[in-house]
């Protein structure tokens, strides 16, 4: 009778580790199969009155495979017959994002699908298109610029060095911080009777260096703080588009929005920035920022060089008579090429070097 219970003891343990392996293997199965869903969208279904400078986003239940989110599984239409809108698709975080290129329609119903073609890591799709409308308004939502603080005071401020190979023709204010102003070189610098400030033929402004007299480095030292702390704001803003052309924009035109590489920049041909005056722009730059010579970077549509920035940690290089819009702020040095220009602000943590180069601020 002993061994009768041992036996049915044993059996019925063994059909409980069998049940719990299987129940597993089912979990693990079905976890698998399961297909994905989009459980979130900007817009919202049905929305109305969206400013004509949003994007179109959907967040799904699980990672998707990148890949399989382009402009082929994620469009935008709108009228009859559906004429689909040109734009860019990026993905991150669960998220994929659809870009327009250009402003979408006032007052325009517009439809949003993503097809079955868009799949999870394991290679299942969605089990059904989705598909979800929106309809815009007649604004465009401002953007939220870096806030700059007192870096904003100067077009060229540095922490180590500043040169010029002369004439270079700089409007605004010039600063150095820490570095003395035996570091600013090239401007042939006459010192105020003050001794607050200098002067240069090069300079329409006043040129700044720590060892001036006061309040000279107490403010040099707030705005390199705010210069680092701008940096800091414009590098932690979450991107709306990741790696575009594989970090060569040659050629394109760019709407408003946050882009982020991983990999340095390089601008080789002709690029615009196109946009309201409300729009900003931010460019995160994992390693350098090269424009190649004779090459522009223009705006379009009313954008402004002080709604632009981009946040660099490597060496900018603006070449020879190339054309920047924008702010700089650089982790390392930033080089003006002969003849380079830009409508803007070159902040840098390290040196800023001008050849025979145009620096004027940006309009405001």
């Amino acid at each position: 009778m002993r061994h009768s219970r041992s036996y049915l003891v044993k059996a019925g343990f063994a059909l409980l580790l069998l049940a719990f392996a299987t129940g597993c293997g089912d979990d693990s199965t079905t976890e698998i199969a399961t297909a994905p869903t989009v459980v979130s969208t900007v817009p919202g279904n049905a929305t109305s009155n969206v400013p004509t400078n949003e994007s179109v986003s959907a967040t799904f239940s699980v990672p998707m495979d990148p890949a399989t989110l382009n402009s082929s599984t994620f469009t935008v239409t709108y009228g009859t017959p559906a004429v689909l809108v040109a734009g860019t698709v990026s993905y991150s975080d669960s998220r994929a994002v659809f870009r327009p290129t250009d402003l979408l329609t006032n007052q325009t119903q517009y439809i949003a699908t993503i097809t079955t073609g868009a799949e999870r890591v394991s290679g299942d799709g969605l089990a059904a298109s989705h598909t979800w409308s929106f309809s815009t308004g007649s604004t465009v939502a401002a953007g939220n610029p870096v806030n700059l603080g007192a870096a904003g005071n100067y077009v060229i401020l540095a922490k180590s060095a500043i040169s010029s190979v002369p004439a270079s023709v700089i409007t605004g204010k010039i600063g150095l911080s820490p570095a003395a102003a035996v570091y600013i070189t090239g401007y042939s610098l006459t010192m105020n009777a003050s001794n607050v400030y200098s002067t240069s033929s090069q300079v329409t402004g006043n040129v700044y260096a720590a060892d001036y007299a006061t309040p000279t480095p107490a403010n040099l030292t707030t705005a390199v703080s705010d210069m680092q702390l701008a940096f800091t704001d414009a590098a932690g803003r979450a991107p709306d588009v990741t790696e575009l052309g594989e970090g060569n924009i040659g050629g394109m035109t760019l709407r408003s929005g946050v882009y982020k590489w991983g990999t340095g920049l390089l601008i080789p041909t002709d690029v615009t920035l196109t946009g309201s005056a409300t729009e900003v722009w931010v460019f995160q730059i994992a390693q350098g920022l090269t424009v190649s010579s004779a090459t522009s970077v223009t705006l379009s549509g009313g954008a402004l060089a002080r709604n632009v920035f981009w946040q660099v940690a490597g060496a900018v290089d603006i070449g020879t008579t190339a054309h920047l819009e924008g702010i700089v702020l650089g982790k390392t040095a930033i080089t003006m090429r002969t003849g380079a220009s830009i409508n803007g602000r070159l902040l840098a943590q390290t040196a800023v070097a001008t050849d025979v180069s145009t620096v004027n601020p940006p309009s405001e």
